[in-house]
């Protein structure tokens, strides 16, 4: 496939293979270049508004992993009793530090995680009695 790229006030054309890319043409730009549009983010993993870093609890008492992300802190283990909205870790994601709370009442069953294990969207971390 043919590409044509604009890099400070440069345009390149590009052909673009499987495993190489070449580029076939550099033309510089004289005359500005109007402003692009703004590019729209596309989450696909939806984040509650009012509590951006809170996990709700599916099922008895899961909490799952918001967004794909590394753990960096485990503040509960087995045993623990907690209150809703108590930090139970904080997970790095996108380089911002997230605190999953709880979402309920209870005793820690089990933490399913370990700490700067890498986790999916979707993940169990901690399971809540």
């Amino acid at each position: 496939m043919i590409y044509i790229v604009t890099i400070n006030d440069k345009e390149y054309e590009v052909e673009v293979e499987v495993g190489k890319a070449n580029i076939l043409k550099t033309t510089v730009i004289t005359a500005p270049v109007a402003e692009a549009a703004p590019v729209e983010m596309i989450s696909h993993t939806p984040v509650p508004v009012s509590a951006p870093a809170a996990v709700h609890a599916s099922g008895a008492g899961v909490v799952k992993a918001p967004m794909p992300g590394t753990i960096l802190e485990i503040k509960v283990q087995p045993g623990t009793a907690v209150k809703k909205g108590e930090v139970l870790l904080i997970l790095e994601a996108m380089k911002m530090e997230n605190e999953i709370l709880a979402s309920a009442d209870g005793v820690v069953k089990q933490v399913v995680v370990a700490k700067n294990a890498s986790v999916s969207t979707g993940d169990v971390l901690v399971v809540i009695q």
